[in-house]
């Protein structure tokens, strides 16, 4: 190859859409079900209703979620990925969660991939039932190199309440 010429520089490629699940119009009316009766003090099997301001709005969005508790510490994982109450969680660092009149403000670090997995086997052992079609093939039996390849799918936060 001559001085003229230059070899061509490897191009990055473009990197995948984060895993996200969108709501479908059923599971729209679900969650503001869900979220109405949290906010009357009526908790199905443990969900809250998370608010958190938006990155763009500033305004309270709100989304029911089913807070996790594992070995005394307290997690929100986002079944549907990275979901806009991620998005939005990510920027604020925090937020709230309403059932009825109590309101706990709390702040969060998000977890690294490699710190998931116990809190995925668990929070599937409560939950696989109603998010298992957000974790294709992977079960809270499922071996732990199989959570490990979901959990980069789904984010985990540590909550520390805070109020």
């Amino acid at each position: 190859m001559s001085s003229s010429q230059s070899q061509s520089e490897p191009q990055p490629q473009p990197s995948p859409e984060p895993y996200y699940a969108k709501a479908n119009p059923m599971a729209v009316r679900m969650n503001g079900l869900v979220g109405w009766l949290a906010r009357r003090g009526i908790s199905l099997a443990g969900s809250a209703e998370l608010s958190v301001p938006g990155r763009k709005s500033g305004r309270l969005q709100r989304v029911p979620v089913n807070p996790h508790t594992y070995d005394g510490t307290q997690y929100l994982v986002s079944a549907r990925g990275n979901s806009q109450w991620v998005r939005n969680m990510r920027v604020a660092g925090g937020g709230e969660l309403r059932v009825g009149r109590k309101v706990r403000e709390f702040t969060v670090v998000e977890l690294p991939d490699a710190e998931k997995l116990p809190v995925l086997r668990t929070y599937l052992e409560k939950w696989g039932w109603e998010v298992k079609q957000y974790f294709p093939g992977v079960t809270a039996k499922s071996s732990d190199d199989e959570l490990v390849a979901a959990g980069a799918d789904h984010p985990v936060f540590r909550v520390t309440v805070t109020k």
